[in-house]
């Protein structure tokens, strides 16, 4: 990677990909929000399209390509927690158990799952280059 290349802040594994076309598909269009906490502990949450408010501070992480013709689906984070995990690359995965009660894939006995790897001294340079928008910024 050149030194002014960015890297993703958000991937997403093969069968993380394949769960959310699955619920795409069952729900229209799609949107993650990186829990901080709280009720359903810190688990990568999943929603249609506008049944989360997506706060002035919130940070979009990135965007997740679906198969064609589904639409993308935008990662979001709180901002405070943004700040802590900003020089990690979030990858979102799948794995057995009982989701999140609040989160889409709930009945499909599976559930999504963060893992993170952090970024190299060029990636974070890079990075720093493009920051990531905000809720503000982006009049959602």
């Amino acid at each position: 990677m050149s030194r002014d290349a960015a890297p993703d802040r958000v991937v997403a594994t093969e069968s993380a990909t394949a769960l959310l076309t699955k619920l795409t598909e069952l729900h229209g269009g799609l949107m993650i929000h990186q829990s901080g906490g709280c009720c359903d502990g810190s688990a990568p949450m999943c929603y249609p399209v506008g049944d989360y408010r997506i706060g002035q501070r919130d940070v979009l992480v990135g965007e997740l390509d679906l198969p064609d013709p589904l639409p993308l689906v935008r990662v979001w984070i709180n901002g405070d927690q943004f700040e802590l995990w900003k020089h990690t690359q979030l990858i979102l995965d799948v794995v057995p158990g009982r989701g999140a009660g609040f989160s889409l894939e709930a009945p499909e006995g599976v559930r999504f799952l963060s893992r993170a790897r952090a970024f190299s001294d060029d990636e974070n340079h890079a990075l720093s280059l493009s920051p990531p928008k905000t809720g503000a910024q982006l009049e959602v």
